[in-house]
């Protein structure tokens, strides 16, 4: 079978400390595939830094935005690259090294046979800390009931048949993307990790999930904060209204 032509998808935001390391192991992961890094004008020089990198690596390449813009834009923006450039598979990976890019092959498998799909086939991969075999390192105990909490209101409100559908360490097959309206989407923060996928299985997409070890980030600061967690668990709410009633979300206002 050829190997599908991938895209991996990092978005950073001050992560000058982890990339470059991160960036070496994606590529001895998959050595055939590109890697895009997004790049929320990090005042660390995390942008000016893949820059360089792309300049001698032509598998790498940045897109620059303004500010600080939500992990959520920042993937729709490079599943847009994916679907307009023809690729076969998008991954998306923090770029802190919570998630261990030597699982990447193993997720693009899970979904690489669906390319020609059945109605049965996996087109979404997620790697999971919460299937069997899989589990967290580092966290402290509030940290791990906030995640269980949205992943149960995950799975009763939206009817996710996933266990962890908060974690942004995944696979997609691309044509299963091409009929979303990414600028309908309600999460553009850490919310959209939900969200994508029950719109997802709206349009009938299955999902597989993959046991993997969850570390602590190696350096500088998570993202993750309050505001972020209540505004997830809000959309969640939303959404779940939307999947009960069987309506849909009305359209994105002027104000949201």
């Amino acid at each position: 079978m050829p190997t599908p032509k991938t895209l991996v998808a990092v978005a950073t935001y001050n992560e000058r400390d982890n990339l470059p390391s991160l960036i070496d192991a994606i590529e001895v992961a998959l050595p055939d595939a590109d890697i895009l890094v997004i790049d929320d004008n990090s005042p660390d020089g995390t942008g000016a830094w893949v820059e360089d990198r792309a300049a001698v690596d032509t598998r790498v390449r940045v897109v620059h935005r303004a500010g600080k813009l939500g992990l959520g834009t920042a993937t729709f923006a490079a599943m847009r690259v994916a679907i307009d450039e023809g690729y076969d598979v998008v991954c998306t990976l923090d770029a802190d090294w919570s998630h261990p890019p030597e699982k990447l092959p193993q997720l693009v498998e899970l979904i690489a046979d669906s390319r020609q799909p059945t109605s049965d086939s996996p087109s979404i991969a997620i790697g999971s800390r919460y299937v069997r075999g899989g589990r967290i390192e580092g966290w402290p105990l509030k940290r791990h009931v906030a995640s269980r909490m949205v992943n149960a209101a995950a799975r009763f409100l939206l009817r996710l048949p996933t266990r962890d559908s908060s974690g942004a360490f995944r696979a997609y097959r691309v044509e299963v993307l091409r009929g979303l309206d990414f600028d309908s989407m309600r999460g553009t923060g850490y919310a959209y990790l939900e969200e994508i996928l029950w719109r997802l299985k709206r349009r009938g997409a299955k999902f597989v999930e993959l046991p993997i070890t969850f570390t602590e980030r190696r350096a500088g600061a998570s993202k993750i904060n309050g505001r972020e967690v209540r505004r997830a668990m809000a959309l969640l709410f939303r959404l779940g209204i939307a999947e009960w009633t069987g309506r849909d979300l009305p359209p994105v206002s002027a104000n949201e």
